[in-house]
Parts: structure tokens; C-alpha cells; sequence
């Protein structure tokens, strides 16, 4: 299952690949990174078919998550099947809008990454 996920924050990626070594190295789930809405556009318009979920972060320069998630919807047939958005502020409007635009499912930082990984390994065929 091919997931990408967006922030702006470049750690992320080093966290990923740690909590998730297992099923990277078993070939279950395999991630790839964008550290802005605008790349993730670029990365989906080059990869869309086999983008299965996003990850986005909402608060970020540029295009915000909510943006990218709008995109998304409106520009691919076939968006990726689930887009989860993650942000910081766990507050109502946040959570409303990302329902509102197509969201799937909406997580608060720090992340849960044992919460995460199960909502995750759900989605796999």
C-alpha cells in the first residue's frame, strides 16, 4: 500500500520509516514524502494511480492541507482512496472543513502512532 505523506516538517520522514520499519521492509506499506502541498501535487499528478492514502498535515506555508485536499478531489477521476489530515489544532473548525472538503479521517500531534498504524493496516486489502 503506497501512502504519502505531506509536511513541512522534514523529520517526519525519519519518524515514519522508524515506527514503521516493520511493514516497510515487509513490503505491507511503502511511503513516500512531500514536504509541501504544492510537491504533493507534483508527486500525485506523476504518481496518482499508485497514491492509495495521504497524510497531510493542515498547517503549512503555501498550500495548507485543506487546500491540497480540495485539489485533490477536484483535479484526480480517481482520488486516492482515503486522505487522513493531521494537525496540531485539534480544534472543530479544522475538523469540520476537512470533513466538509472529502476528508476520510482527521488525527491531532503528536501523533499516535500505535492508533495510526492500526487505522492504517485496516485499510489494506
Amino acid at each position: 500500500m503506497k501512502i504519502l505523506v505531506v509536511d513541512d516538517e522534514t523529520d517526519v520522514r525519519d519518524l515514519f520509516q522508524q515506527r514503521f520499519r516493520r511493514e516497510i521492509r515487509s513490503g505491507e506499506m511503502s511511503f513516500s514524502f512531500a514536504f509541501s502541498g504544492e510537491e504533493a501535487m507534483t508527486y500525485l499528478r506523476a504518481h496518482h494511480s499508485e497514491v492509495l492514502i495521504i497524510l497531510s498535515d493542515i498547517n503549512m506555508p503555501g498550500m495548507s492541507g485543506l487546500e491540497l485536499l480540495s485539489h485533490v478531489k477536484e483535479e484526480f477521476e480517481m482520488p486516492p482512496t482515503t486522505m487522513m489530515m493531521i494537525t496540531a489544532y485539534g480544534d472543530d473548525e479544522s475538523y469540520s472543513k476537512a470533513m466538509e472538503l472529502g476528508a476520510n479521517d482527521f488525527l491531532t500531534k503528536p501523533v499516535d502512532f500505535a492508533v495510526l498504524k492500526d487505522k492504517l493496516l485496516q485499510l489494506i486489502p
